[in-house]
């Protein structure tokens, strides 16, 4: 059986009259984590919005597989069902609707199966637990009123409930204190196994100090300009995109 879950070939991409990405190439397989890195404004965020097929970005040219699925076009919910999450930089507030039932109707739309309310809750409470959450938020209105650590935390909640093939988790170390960050890392951890992989965007190297990665591409001006282990996320935060920017 192959290994292989996500695959983008030479994808272009343009957000209304830009063009941001200039020829994508990436591949990931079961059981990694890969990071994407690069500066503001290098087309970190429009690739994670590419792979999830939002209509604001326009594909011009290009393909992106899903377990060998040609993907390119499919809308937004069907590529979630398939087993694509994302964590997005600014949590949406959805006054009215509390995490638990925000999660249970999501957990439904992506399995197809009726939950349990008794058995989720508990599954809820154990994973809020170990990422030290207060377990009260489970009846507050999604992110209403929750702290930026709070909402970020709430994001990795939702990977671990709803347990995709692939997480792709954008700026989800911004803004976060050391501890915050660590309890994400710890998050990330307990989701990753042999049979999903990670999809980290950042622009920092904050998040990496907790994890152990696979891969790290450098992303500058839509295209990906050098790949390489750990130590080349070292080398960003020792010295900056500067040298990547030729």
């Amino acid at each position: 059986m192959s290994k292989e879950l996500l695959e983008i070939r030479d994808l272009y991409v343009n957000a209304g009259e830009k063009q941001i990405l200039q020829g994508i190439n990436l591949k990931i397989n079961k059981g990694e984590i890969h990071v994407i890195m690069g500066p503001n404004g290098s087309g970190k965020t429009t690739t994670a919005n590419a792979i999830l097929n939002n209509p604001e970005y326009k594909k011009e040219k290009g393909q992106i597989l899903f377990e060998g699925e040609n993907i390119t076009n499919s809308k937004t919910d069907e590529i979630a069902r398939k087993g694509i999450f994302m964590s997005f930089q600014l949590p949406e507030e959805i006054p009215g609707i509390s995490v638990t039932n925000f999660l249970k109707y999501a957990k439904n739309k992506v399995t197809g199966k009726p939950v349990k309310i008794f058995e989720f809750k508990e599954e809820l409470k154990k994973y809020m637990e170990e990422l030290s959450m207060n377990s009260k938020n489970m009846e507050r209105s999604l992110n209403v009123g929750f702290s930026g650590g709070e909402k970020k935390k709430n994001e990795i909640l939702q990977m671990l409930v709803l347990n995709p093939k692939l997480a792709i988790l954008d700026e989800t170390d911004s803004g976060l204190d050391v501890d915050a960050i660590r309890t994400v890392s710890k998050g990330i951890e307990m989701f990753k196994n042999e049979n999903n992989a990670i999809l980290i965007i950042t622009h920092n190297t904050k998040i990496l100090h907790s994890l152990k990665v696979d891969y790290v591409h450098v992303l500058v001006n839509g295209k990906i300009v050098t790949t390489g282990s750990q130590e080349l996320a070292k080398d960003i935060e020792e010295n900056g995109y500067s040298k990547y920017k030729k």
